[in-house]
């Protein structure tokens, strides 16, 4: 066998796995759901193969962009509250010693060990009437079935994904330039505004990213901790595709959120270009 075709095997032994696992559950998925959203929903459900651009018309009803305003709402509060608490605490781990920094790590990921249902419906034990946030506060607080219960889910669920790549980006900036910033007299304050913010933008972009896309299409926490109570883009998808059985519109929404998955992704990517 010739060298050439040698390092072609060597190439398709190594790659293939990964192309056709990409192939399988992304790729073919993905084109299903570009083609179910230009049919019809049939009588009963399924699809009838007849063109149409109805579905992309039904997303700028008022009455699904409210929904969609809700779900950025929530994203968005979730994803600020999850900056002010990862950020400090990134900034605080980066300065611990080795050892400790190890251990924070572990604690920061250490509920991704367990199931995430799970996760979620001991909130429910603690934001409950009779639970024990109320028994310890001595009140009997609604706490259970708006949306701070939601964004309390979501941002218990997702701080880790903004701690991690704001440590990161932390751990790499090089301490001498907070140094050089405080010989010169700059405040403490100054320093962090002036040096240590914009040299981690990188990764605040990353971590905003990588909590506010699953905070937007989540429907596990809103069902749960909101008690249905609150529609959002992917309680709207679950039930177009479960319970409506319109699987082109649902089709339609689910590709509605990879393009605003796409326009974050451009979006991070030149923040981090520029940083």
């Amino acid at each position: 066998m010739s060298p050439r075709w040698g390092r072609r095997l060597g190439a398709f032994v190594f790659l293939g796995p990964g192309v056709a696992y990409l192939a399988v559950l992304l790729l073919v998925p993905l084109a299903l759901i570009l083609s179910y959203t230009v049919f019809r929903r049939g009588r009963f459900g399924g699809i009838v193969y007849e063109f149409t651009t109805e579905n992309f018309s039904r997303l700028f009803d008022p009455l699904y962009l409210d929904v969609v305003l809700a779900s950025v709402k929530l994203a968005t509060l979730t994803t600020v509250f999850a900056l002010l608490l990862g950020y400090p605490t990134a900034y605080l781990i980066a300065r611990l010693p080795r050892t400790w920094k190890t251990v924070a790590l572990v604690a920061i990921v250490l509920p991704f060990w367990t199931n995430f249902i799970i996760r979620v419906y001991a909130w429910t034990i603690l934001l409950s009437g009779p639970g024990l946030i109320n028994s310890a506060l001595g009140t009997q607080l609604e706490l259970l079935y708006n949306h701070g219960a939601i964004v309390t889910g979501l941002l218990y669920s997702y701080l880790p994904l903004m701690v991690l790549p704001l440590y990161a980006a932390i751990e790499r900036l090089d301490p001498q330039l907070r140094e050089a910033s405080a010989n010169l007299g700059a405040s403490a304050f100054t320093t962090f505004r002036r040096v240590t913010l914009p040299l981690t933008l990188p990764g605040v972009a990353t971590g905003c990213l990588f909590v506010f896309v699953p905070s937007f299409g989540n429907f596990v926490i809103p069902e749960i901790l909101g008690g249905g109570r609150t529609a959002t883009v992917g309680t709207l998808i679950r039930a177009e595709f479960l319970k409506s059985r319109d699987w082109p519109f649902g089709s339609t929404l689910a590709l509605a959120v990879i393009v605003v998955l796409i326009v974050l992704l451009v979006i991070q990517s030149w923040v981090s270009r520029r940083g």
